[in-house]
């Protein structure tokens, strides 16, 4: 059946009640990828931060988010599109802010892009090797960017189904680790509450811990980017933000937690620092067996590609709003006639992939310890920039009127969130160097380039005012 809002003309907005609450958890949570975060996020957090205290890093970061969600979701009901991040700045502190938002949220959407492509093609390289199939990292890229170009052309909930299926799967291989090693007694330490400890949360190198644990968050605007096509979006919205982040940090604290009760806590450091790659695949092995390792190598890779799908169909939502606020180029507020999808803002964002890989491939860029290991760090960089806008504009919006809500809701948890996130930016930028392990002047760079880049949205947004005030005014309520 195809989707059109009057017979006999093209659609111009997305497929409403497509999707509900268990769709845009799968987005979200996929966007974290569960197997990619565990296995390979956590690793070093361990190695190079606070050792055994992972677990209580990720109680903290939960809590953050937790905070940021009271606000955030209060908003709900004020905003309305596809337009996520963007559309909370420019309602809390106008269009000026809104589009240096907007430009920050590109960039870390296409930061993370590049950096997952580049990571899927690592391991595909390495799955595929020992069977004799080499080729350029470059190519592996390019090959599943078609396939996600073609699965993000689909009605929105066919990619929340391919997102179910992936993520229930990670979270399955790796619960049975986590019951395995409590079946198992733990290790030779036995089982404990630690990890959970303040001594241990809240030792040298917390700091570097939270570098990587945050990063597990980036991907939480996908709640409400997707509010043009949910299910009564001001009830779904909010409730399906609190189940991600409540999903994503009490699994991880006890995903991480049972891997510091294997190895015990007086040797989880020594042992990570000795095999990141091996850390968590060394316990499968010797648990669950050798079927678990193969299992866990395949769902790296679709857990990478649930991660991808889920960045393309938020990218795209991000070009068809820009596109209908006259902020980009007509055609990317196009929708499919049958999926209602933003079928062109797919295939444009493809061609920039396409050219940025390009241009690390002609650079002979190493697909890991560079392309991955950089845009991964700017990539969490600008998420956090764009995350303390919205939190300010939600401060500054109930400021203006509360709608009956209380001060914590309106006031007292916006203003921690601000605070909390104001924290990890700083701790993420004075740790670049650990977490690209670059000193690279570019890499040292990347925060003021993320600042610079919001500065550049407002000399845009003043240059509109003057040159088409009637646009400038319409900012932000593109979807009234």
């Amino acid at each position: 059946m195809s989707y059109t809002e009057n017979p006999g003309q093209a659609p111009t907005r997305l497929a409403r009640n497509s999707i509900g609450l268990a769709h845009i958890v799968f987005f979200v949570v996929a966007a974290a990828a569960p197997m990619t975060a565990v296995v390979g996020a956590t690793p070093p957090a361990f190695a190079f931060g606070s050792g055994a205290g992972v677990p209580g890093a990720f109680i903290l970061a939960g809590i953050l988010y937790l905070l940021f969600s009271v606000g955030f979701t209060a908003m709900t009901r004020h905003v309305t599109g596809a337009g996520a991040f963007y559309s909370y700045i420019s309602r809390g502190l106008g269009g000026s802010a809104g589009i240096g938002g907007a430009l920050i949220a590109l960039l870390a959407y296409f930061a993370v892009q590049i950096a997952i492509f580049a990571l899927f093609a690592v391991f595909m390289s390495a799955t595929l090797a020992p069977l004799g199939i080499e080729l350029p990292w470059w190519v592996w890229s390019l090959l599943i960017l078609v396939v996600v170009v073609l699965c993000g052309q689909r009605n929105i909930a066919i990619s929340g189904r391919i997102l179910g299926v992936c993520m229930i799967a990670e979270l399955v291989i790796l619960l049975l680790l986590d019951i395995a090693i409590v079946m198992n007694g733990g290790g030779p330490e036995g089982l404990s509450l630690s990890g959970f400890f303040p001594s241990e949360v809240f030792a040298p190198g917390l700091g570097v811990t939270m570098v990587f644990v945050l990063g597990a968050y980036v991907g939480f605007e996908a709640t409400a980017i997707f509010g043009e096509e949910a299910h009564n979006p001001e009830r779904t919205i909010p409730m399906a933000t609190y189940v991600a982040v409540l999903l994503i940090t009490v699994f991880y604290a006890i995903s991480t937690w049972a891997i510091v009760q294997h190895y015990g806590p007086s040797r989880v450091q020594e042992v990570a620092a000795g095999s990141l790659e091996g850390f968590y695949f060394n316990a499968a092995g010797e648990l669950l067996g050798n079927w678990s390792v193969q299992a866990m190598n395949i769902l790296l890779l679709t857990s990478l590609f649930a991660c991808l799908l889920s960045f393309h169909n938020t990218l795209n939502r991000y070009f068809y709003t820009l596109s209908h606020e006259g902020l980009a180029w007509k055609p990317l507020s196009k929708v499919h006639t049958r999926h209602g999808s933003p079928h062109v803002a797919g295939f444009v964002q493809a061609g920039f992939v396409t050219l940025i890989i390009a241009g690390f491939a002609i650079g002979g860029a190493d697909p890991y310890t560079v392309v991955f290991s950089w845009m991964s760090a700017l990539a969490v960089l600008s998420i956090l920039g764009v995350q303390v806008l919205v939190s300010i504009a939600v401060i500054v919006f109930f400021s203006r009127e509360r709608f009956g809500r209380s001060i914590f809701t309106t006031l007292i948890a916006p203003v921690l969130a601000t605070l909390g996130l104001l924290g990890a930016f700083a701790l993420v930028s004075s740790n670049l160097s650990m977490l690209t392990g670059s000193e690279s002047p570019l890499v040292m760079a990347f925060p003021e380039l993320v600042i610079s880049l919001g500065v550049a949205g407002l000399g845009i947004a003043l240059w509109l005012k003057r040159a088409q005030p009637d646009l400038y005014a319409r900012l932000g309520r593109a979807f009234d």
